[in-house]
């Protein structure tokens, strides 16, 4: 089995029961994500802490029913994470790469997620438009997520996408698009602070109601 970061104290604060799918899905990931290119070489010595937490924890924006679309997710980030903190709301992982949307069917099954879909497809071209929230981690620039997202979710939605240092700067560079995507308000909140050294950054973006 590949070395990755140990487990941090707070991965079991954050799971509670569902502490042992989580570890699963951390060695699966650790496993697969060289022949997959799910996570860069150096990445695994901050698989917990910069992939697995840091998602995890915007599970905090999810209320019980909700339900959440996972736009480019890739090696499952943040969707599995989320799903798996939060039992009570339905996720959809919307991925087009062949490879990586068969992964996340495998892995899925393997972790026993009932409240989990995989959808191979492109944001773009996704029929539902129901969503509560959709998030994205480190797929494209905030203006861009926007025209991408927004129509998936239903009226009073939320995109929330996992951002840096640079969030401000995106919100500023998007705010030409308020009126055009019905936007009703755009805001920079810090997710996990209760438990990580290094919370996660979020701008969440609400759709008129």
């Amino acid at each position: 089995m590949k070395h990755f970061e140990a487990e941090p104290a707070a991965a079991v604060a954050i799971f509670g029961d569902q502490i042992d799918q989580a570890r699963s899905f951390a060695q699966t990931l650790a496993g697969d994500s060289d022949e997959l290119g799910l996570l860069g070489p150096r990445e695994l010595d901050k698989l917990w802490s910069r992939h697995i937490l840091n998602s995890a924890v915007v599970a905090e924006l999810v209320r019980p029913g909700d339900k959440v679309a996972d736009v480019g997710s890739g090696a499952g980030l943040p969707g599995i994470p989320m799903a798996i903190a939060r039992p009570d709301a339905q996720f959809v992982l919307i991925e087009p790469m062949e490879r990586r949307s068969n992964w996340m069917l495998e892995v899925v099954e393997h972790l026993g997620l009932k409240n989990v879909r995989v959808l191979r497809s492109r944001a773009e071209d996704v029929t539902e438009q129901d969503f509560d929230i959709v998030t994205a981690r480190a797929v494209a620039a905030l203006d861009k997520l926007l025209k991408m997202c927004l129509p998936l979710l239903k009226p009073g939605g939320a995109l929330i996408a996992l951002k840096g240092s640079k969030a401000a700067e995106e919100i500023a560079n998007s705010k030409k698009l308020e009126k055009k995507l019905g936007i009703s308000r755009f805001e920079i909140l810090v997710c996990g602070e209760k438990f990580l050294p290094e919370p996660t950054s979020v701008v969440k973006t609400t759709l008129d109601s």
